[in-house]
């Protein structure tokens, strides 16, 4: 989503007659998309900044944009005076009105963008991401999302068909829906139009004739129905990858965390999804040492992982943020939380690795998207592994087969067949 926000943010400059320079000395304008979900790239925010400073020409504009921008306003400037503007996540369409208001702040969580029409602009020629809802109303309690993306709100589906449509007859034969909660899709627009949910808007996309791929992030687990999973089994436009975030395997602790769902849910969500797609492969993301995990829910996390087997998995410790109820509970012991974290890895990385020999000598459909160093040339398996290649730009835009003959944990290696 920060990827695409930037997409949004280069389609404006363009239009207000920026062009981009690699050269840090060059520009007349630095800007930073940031993310606040955990604390680190909040620390890292400032740091940059510092060197931002010293590094730029004379004159040289700076501007903060993103979720850390939405949650610390005027802080931002207060600790570093020479940025010149501060732009949230749900504020994209003022760039223009900030660019040249030296000390501006527009930080309006729930500020409607979900009917303003951006300039159009993509990073890749042969996918395209499209924003399909603002926003998240979910309130876990370990999340700061939606105290700096605001309430949810759905797109308009026409928005949407027509966006995809646009990208695709441009030459974007994979198109990649993104929101919060996706599945969650069509609860609210601010239009009042409604009756459309995820299900109906996947088959609306999935329509347009050239459009090859569908890929999409993050659905939520708590509204993984049987209509969901069923489309999802049965339309052969939609990409077999899905991302779950499990976040615990322990039904106390998930629900410490709000998160709407129980262990047993879960599992068999994930259950009728292989049984569905035998060759799915299943995403998550994991937090460990959230302040209510006892060793016992840390072992009930486990036990999901080896029951699922994913395909991959996003990990991390618990990250204390502002604004959010978990913050105020006492923590893990660091040292408990590390020890967690690398048990966790540790299991997940031998999952992976036998799941990767398990590759071996089979045939992919491979959408190529981008060359690699050294002649090689990459692209994704409808089950979203990353493949890899020898051959050049004229692979670029076409699916192949392609058989594996050498299984890496994060690149399968092989050739088109």
């Amino acid at each position: 989503m920060n990827v695409r926000d930037s997409e949004h943010m280069l389609a404006q400059l363009y239009k207000e007659g920026y062009s981009s320079t690699s050269q840090m000395n060059e520009a007349d304008l630095i800007m930073i998309n940031t993310c606040s979900v955990r604390e680190k790239p909040v620390q890292k925010l400032f740091s940059e900044l510092g060197a931002f400073n010293k590094k730029c020409k004379e004159g040289a504009k700076i501007g903060v944009c993103g979720c850390t921008a939405s949650h610390l306003g005027k802080e931002v400037i207060k600790r570093a005076p020479y940025v010149d503007f501060v732009l949230g996540a749900r504020n994209i369409s003022k760039l223009s009105e900030v660019l040249n208001k030296k000390g501006a702040v527009e930080i309006d969580i729930n500020y409607d963008e979900s009917q303003y029409a951006f300039s159009d602009f993509r990073t890749s020629t042969y996918k395209a991401m499209v924003n399909i809802s603002i926003g998240c109303n979910k309130k876990c309690t370990f999340c700061i999302v939606p105290y700096t993306r605001g309430d949810e709100i759905s797109i308009p589906a026409d928005l949407i068909v027509s966006e995809a449509r646009k990208a695709a007859k441009a030459g974007a034969k994979e198109i990649f829906l993104l929101g919060q909660n996706v599945n969650n899709y069509g609860k609210k627009f601010s239009n009042g139009k409604g009756k459309v949910d995820f299900s109906d808007l996947l088959q609306m996309v999935s329509d347009i004739d050239e459009v090859e791929r569908i890929r999409f992030t993050s659905p939520h687990p708590l509204h993984m129905d049987d209509k969901f999973l069923e489309l999802f089994a049965n339309n052969p436009k939609i990409c077999k990858s899905m991302h779950m975030p499990l976040q615990s395997g322990s039904t106390k602790v998930l629900s410490d965390m709000k998160r709407g769902y129980t262990k047993e849910w879960f599992l068999n969500r994930a259950k009728k999804l292989r049984e569905l797609v035998p060759d799915v492969s299943i995403s998550t993301d994991v937090i460990v040492a959230f302040p209510t995990e006892s060793d016992e829910d840390f072992l009930e996390t486990l036990e999901v992982v080896k029951e699922v087997r994913f395909e991959q998995m996003f990990s991390f410790k618990y990250s204390p943020r502002p604004l959010t109820p978990a913050k105020d509970l006492k923590q893990v012991d660091i040292e408990v939380a590390e020890k967690r974290l690398k048990t966790l890895q540790d299991l997940q990385t031998t999952i992976l690795d036998e799941i990767t020999l398990s590759k071996k000598d089979q045939i992919f459909d491979v959408y190529f998207e981008e060359l690699r160093s050294g002649g090689g040339v990459s692209g994704r398996s409808d089950n979203n592994f990353s493949v890899q290649v020898q051959g050049s730009d004229e692979l670029l835009g076409l699916t192949k087969k392609v058989k594996i003959t050498n299984p890496r944990r994060m690149v399968l290696y092989g050739e088109v067949v």
